[in-house]
């Protein structure tokens, strides 16, 4: 009797077992710049493994590196997690170069897919020092650079992997693939596929965790951004940044040389906007982002005063030197030298088109008025020696002749006028 209660039990407790759903595992998938959109949609991840109680958060990392702040609040956010944290440098091909290497470092599980690589990790300014656009000095460098080492250390102290590696990572920039990494204690290991990353960490215990990971037949949950995020993520790019200030630029400029169109003017308006809203995340210097906003302050002042292009030339001038000053930073932050010289092209080629439009205009024949007969043909009604009257179209006009007698008949040309008296030549031929 007791045998069979006893085989009753553990029937009873397979099926529970078996009935219970399956470990759930979110899916955060960034590939792109380490920036405040990319900080609020990974720390938003995390909370919502904790409310969801999932078995785990994975993190599948592709970057190429970004800034400073956003990094630690991902970092903060990996650390006081209560959900294990696991970040999956893939696919093949894809990297976690410098604030990339803080945020695998920081998670439970760091794992590498085959033909990946992780480093160069050495801290550097976007534009120089926030405050100014300066470059630091050599003793700022160096507190900078401790300062990333140190905090590389403890991170990875924390999580039980290598923080003498945090030396040459920073201080000389190095980087290893994936089967190096594992080699070192940088990452724990390395997978092929998520499966095969789930199937190799089902069991495994954690540094500072309680239980070990119970990911046996877990269902993957991919937790896609949201559309908001994925705009500012787009926009906070720099090369984006600098296309919409040279679209911004040259929708202002086609309407202040042609008025009433609208839509370059609205199209501008909002490029310039977002264009400046990307540099105020990426904490471009303010000497260059002043520079830029000076040379659209030009650009719009030609408006007013009429420098046959000057205050437009000017403008452009500095929002492309303000442009070169924000592009040297992080690694990956950076504008491209092609995305450069194509904006520097573009708002040359835009102004020059503009000023040779403006000059053509400006040597035109008035089109209203006495002044627009001027170089027009008529025909001599009367003989002019030298007054008479002439035929132009269906109207009669006094005239003088400028070049002796002319008979009636004759071909002329307006040249000139007196009030309302015309001054005429024979035509030429």
């Amino acid at each position: 009797m007791k045998a069979a209660l006893m085989a009753l039990g553990l029937g009873l407790a397979a099926a529970v077992a078996s009935a219970a759903p399956p470990p759930l595992v979110l899916e955060a998938s960034y590939e792109g710049v380490i920036s405040p959109p990319a900080a609020e949609y990974l720390e938003g991840a995390v909370d919502s493994c904790e409310r969801r109680d999932c078995a785990a958060l994975l993190v599948r990392l592709d970057t190429p590196g970004g800034l400073d702040a956003s990094m630690r609040g991902i970092v903060k956010a990996f650390l006081s997690s209560t959900v294990p944290i696991i970040v999956y440098v893939a696919p093949a091909g894809a990297r976690a170069a410098s604030a990339g290497v803080f945020i695998t470092m920081a998670a439970d599980v760091a794992a590498m897919a085959p033909g990946t690589n992780i480093g160069a990790a050495h801290p550097v300014e976007l534009g120089g020092l926030a405050g100014g656009g300066a470059k630091p000095d050599a003793v700022m460098e160096t507190k900078i650079a401790n300062d990333a080492v140190a905090y590389l250390e403890a991170i990875a102290a924390k999580r039980g992997r290598n923080a003498s590696w945090a030396q040459y990572v920073i201080l000389r920039s190095s980087s290893v693939p994936a089967a190096e990494a594992e080699r070192l204690g940088v990452v724990d290991l390395r997978a092929d596929s998520v499966l095969d990353l789930l199937a190799k960490l089902d069991g495994r215990k954690l540094e500072g965790r309680a239980k070990p990971l119970a990911l046996k037949g877990a269902r993957v949950e991919e937790l896609p951004m949201t559309a908001r995020q994925r705009l500012l993520a787009a926009v906070s790019d720099p090369n984006v940044a600098m296309i919409l200030m040279t679209l911004g630029v040259t929708g202002l400029l086609i309407e202040l040389y042609s008025p009433g169109l609208i839509l370059p003017g609205i199209v501008g308006t909002v490029s310039l906007v977002l264009a400046f809203y990307s540099f105020q995340t990426l904490s471009a210097g303010y000497a260059g982002l002043a520079l830029m906003g000076l040379g659209v302050l030009f650009m719009l002042l030609e408006l007013k005063y009429h420098s046959f292009g000057l205050l437009a030339l000017s403008g452009a001038a500095a929002v492309i030197f303000g442009a070169v000053m924000v592009s040297r930073g992080t690694p990956g932050v950076g504008i491209s030298r092609l995305t450069l010289a194509g904006s520097v092209a573009t708002l040359l080629g835009v102004v020059g088109g503009l000023l040779l439009f403006a000059r053509s205009v400006l040597r035109r024949n008035p089109r209203t008025g006495i002044e627009s007969l001027l170089g027009g043909f008529a025909v001599a009604q009367t003989e002019l020696s030298p007054r008479g009257s002439i035929l132009f179209g269906s109207e009669t006009w006094s005239a003088v002749s400028g070049e002796g007698p002319i008979p009636a008949g004759t071909d002329v040309e307006i040249v000139g006028h007196d009030g309302l008296t015309l001054t005429v030549r024979r035509k030429r031929t």
